[in-house]
């Protein structure tokens, strides 16, 4: 199914990164969040897609600033976390843990997965393959724990795991290579890392950015999802066998100093 749901992705501001997501069966067409609305008015232009929904992931205003505009210029349904309140503009439907959407024959699990931030929600097209984490999973990386204790952001970061190597995974910022520089400080020893790193310094300077990644990718060289091997404990000095979510919050503040 993955193949037949049409997604163009796209730099907004200087490291936002602007998703599309169509069902070519009704012409259904959301966009996952709104960081400012010229880059995706261009995107609906070059494509000729009409949009239909936008997904919002949290209140942030560099995932927000463009909803007025492209829902005036367009019409689009606003879907936003209910946790967020009356922080995101023009909304028509809130949601929270469990609930569902759909665009068009699509249709998005809502999780909760806060940790950057207390209103996070990602969505996840489970018969697509596709999931739309926002700031809480990056490519090689995670957010940063703006709102809670490290803990929360880890519980969220688990929810993950259920999900297939092949599941795409489109996050919210292109951090590629400053969270490849981290990644291989704390598991210097790891080879796909050393090969995605050059694969992400590649695709710099062709003008493209490693988005999305793949879950599989993610579990063999995202060192945030990495904390319950042994190397990981070791480089943040902790005993083999440390409990993950320890290991978890020390490289989080390590990253947070990198």
């Amino acid at each position: 199914m993955a193949a037949e749901t049409e997604i163009k992705t796209f730099l907004c501001r200087s490291d936002n990164i602007g998703v599309l997501i169509r069902d070519p069966a009704t012409g259904a067409c959301a966009a996952i969040d709104v960081p400012e609305a010229g880059p995706v008015l261009k995107a609906l232009d070059e494509t000729g897609w009409r949009l239909t929904d936008i997904l919002v992931t949290h209140r942030h205003g560099d995932h927000i600033e463009g909803i007025p505009a492209v829902k005036r210029a367009t019409g689009a349904r606003v879907v936003a976390p209910a946790k967020a309140g009356n922080a995101v503009p023009d909304v028509d439907v809130t949601v929270g843990e469990g609930d569902t959407v759909q665009v068009g024959g699509l249709e998005a699990q809502v999780w909760e997965t806060p940790g950057h931030c207390a209103d996070h929600v990602t969505y996840w097209f489970a018969e697509a393959g596709i999931v739309c984490s926002g700031d809480t999973l990056f490519t090689l990386g995670c957010g940063r724990v703006l709102e809670g204790p490290p803990e929360t952001l880890w519980r969220s970061l688990r929810r993950f795991e259920a999900l297939p190597d092949e599941t795409q995974v489109f996050s919210g910022h292109d951090y590629v290579l400053s969270n490849a520089r981290f990644a291989l400080a704390a598991d210097p020893e790891n080879r796909d890392l050393m090969a995605r790193k050059a694969e992400a310094e590649r695709a710099k300077a062709e003008g493209r950015f490693l988005i999305p990644s793949t879950l599989g990718a993610e579990r063999a060289t995202n060192p945030f999802l990495r904390s319950s091997l042994p190397a990981l404990a070791k480089s943040v000095e902790r005993a083999p066998g440390t409990d993950p979510e320890a290991v978890f919050v020390a490289l989080r503040a390590w990253k947070d100093r990198f």
